[in-house]
């Protein structure tokens, strides 16, 4: 039986940071391969390196040693505007912090990758917001909406150019658990019905079990994995 051919992969990723005279280890020697429409959760504690796996994975952080590859592209081996380019096209991004532009509405919120991308796509967006239950807040600003209702319009701008990859980082942190809860399903159900690919970052390992496949990180190495019950 042929195994299916890896949408990003990463070998022996090493990443550290200067604090002070300190230096601390992040990543250490990460390797993994992530399949086409696969939903990945990546746990542990804080400081565990989760994060910045996530941002090196997605063409965010460049690793001190190592390759990430997205199929067979060499993510930073590319030009600083092409790599961009992979970002804005092939990749969608959720954060914890939302991250939407106050004087916006979240119709104009969720174009936005869209008009970086030089393109007009206010349909799109409505039907995005429609998909996450925020057809009715079209013209609302993120101070007008709740953090629930904030996130789901940041998940909508994450599908509007239609990517291969959306990629989480805590989504839930600044929720409830219950709103947590259902911001994951909305995620999980979205991707599955696109066939879209997604790597989430939570410190919550009930939420990491939704998935297909968790990796538990410790002290930035994988120490464990795990496939959904």
């Amino acid at each position: 039986m042929s195994q299916t051919a890896a949408q990003i992969s990463a070998h022996a990723l090493y990443r550290s940071f200067k604090m002070g005279v300190r230096t601390i280890e992040v990543l250490r020697g990460i390797t993994l391969a992530i399949t086409p429409g696969e939903s990945l959760f990546l746990c542990g504690a804080s400081g565990a390196g989760k994060s910045t796996l996530l941002y090196t994975l997605a063409g965010l952080e460049r690793p001190e040693k190592g390759v990430v590859k997205f199929g067979e592209v060499d993510v930073y081996a590319q030009s600083e505007r092409n790599l961009a380019k992979l970002r804005n096209t092939k990749f969608g991004f959720v954060f914890q912090a939302y991250h939407l532009l106050p004087e916006l509405t979240a119709l104009e919120n969720v174009m936005l990758p869209a008009l970086i991308g030089g393109a007009d796509k206010q349909a799109a967006a409505q039907s995005a917001l429609e998909r996450v239950g925020l057809g009715e807040r079209l013209q609302h600003l993120p101070a007008e909406l709740s953090g629930g209702e904030q996130q789901r319009v940041a998940i909508a701008r994450a599908l509007i150019n239609n990517p291969e990859v959306i990629f989480a980082d805590e989504p839930t942190g600044n929720l409830d658990s219950a709103t947590g809860g259902s911001i994951v399903e909305l995620l999980l159900n979205l991707v599955r019905e696109e066939r879209k690919t997604l790597v989430v970052v939570t410190h919550d390992r009930e939420l990491a079990k939704r998935g297909d496949r968790h990796l538990d990180m410790r002290d930035g190495r994988i120490v464990e994995t795990g496939a959904a019950a």
